[in-house]
């Protein structure tokens, strides 16, 4: 059970989890080129009194791009950034407040191709000591977290159809109570739900 597991063997299982093969799912709407603009989210896992929690942003409505969706932490990679697991610190840094010294980086995930043109590298972390989240106001308008176990159950998440510019695709949804978590952020997450249940079975 995922909420006995030790900070030790939680790390070991997102390492795992980080080296399974996936499938081509197919995953988002439009045929996409290999993205051209590097980029890197956070995936960070934190104990909470009742297991294993997933921390997720709500971005603020007035932004250009994604206004009022749910993320993790990230962004671009910047000319100062020397991995992708720099960069997703960084922003994660800027977007929350979480200091680098408090997240432990077990591994990184296959690249994300965006149907906008980033290569976007998940990056798996585990908190390793207690932070009081401050959401940057100019980005993020709230940091909750969603149950790991949750997160990893492939049979939670729906997918959807729908048709654009003549083109047909689907893309994944995921709910935690208020929240619907659902395009790219629902897709990282999916492809670890995926590779989870490969290793139960």
């Amino acid at each position: 059970m995922l909420h006995a597991l030790g900070e030790e063997a939680l790390a070991a299982l997102l390492a795992t989890l980080s080296q399974v093969p996936q499938d081509d799912d197919a995953e988002g709407l439009l045929p996409r080129d290999i993205g051209s603009k590097p980029a890197a989210v956070l995936i960070l896992v934190l104990w909470q009194h009742d297991g294993w929690h997933v921390v997720l942003t709500r971005r603020t409505a007035h932004l250009r791009s994604h206004a009022g969706q749910i993320s993790f932490p990230g962004g671009r990679l910047e000319p100062g950034d020397a991995s992708a697991a720099m960069a997703a610190l960084r922003e994660a840094e800027e977007e929350i407040g979480l200091p680098a010294s408090a997240v432990r980086v077990v591994a990184q995930m296959g690249q994300y191709q965006t149907i906008t043109g980033y290569a976007v590298t998940p990056v798996l972390g585990v908190l390793t000591q207690p932070v009081v989240f401050q959401p940057s106001p100019d980005e993020v308008d709230e940091v909750f977290t969603l149950p790991l176990a949750l997160a990893l159950d492939a049979r939670q998440y729906e997918r959807h159809h729908y048709e654009r510019d003549g083109y047909r695709g689907h893309y994944y949804s995921l709910t935690h109570g208020e929240y619907y978590v659902w395009g790219a952020t629902a897709a990282m997450l999916r492809r670890m739900a995926l590779a989870y249940a490969s290793q139960a079975t």
